[in-house]
């Protein structure tokens, strides 16, 4: 079953994240609770205040998938309804099918003031 992973509307005023880090590789079977993607939203420009309106968040798999092809990097801004992944159930399954549905995930947030370094996951 051919799965997608999409950039979802995680704040109602946000149109875009930048992808911050990646730790999954194609081809490899990703377990549920496997972090995929860090993504940093930033909202300042629809919102200005003294402190930044930036917003890190985390997007972990709440079931078992191999991981096919991603279709983001480092760096990389997708809009929001971007692809960002496509999953199988199955090693050996065909990507050039119909898709299933979108990969069941979880999102995890942490707000404050950004700073660069502030939460740089690979440094852990």
């Amino acid at each position: 079953m051919l799965l997608a992973l999409s950039l979802h509307r995680i704040n109602l005023q946000m149109t875009t994240a930048v992808v911050d880090s990646i730790y999954a590789e194609e081809n490899t079977l990703m377990r549920t609770g496997a972090k995929l993607f860090d993504l940093i939203v930033d909202l300042s420009a629809i919102s200005p205040q003294d402190c930044p309106p930036v917003s890190l968040y985390r997007v972990s798999l709440r079931e078992t998938v191999w991981l096919r092809r991603l279709a983001v990097a480092v760096g990389d801004e997708p809009a929001v309804g971007s692809h960002l992944a496509l999953f199988t159930t199955a090693a050996d399954e065909s990507i050039d099918c119909e898709l299933a549905r979108n990969v069941r995930t979880t999102t995890a947030g942490i707000v404050a003031e950004w700073k660069p370094g502030l939460w740089d996951a690979r440094r852990q």
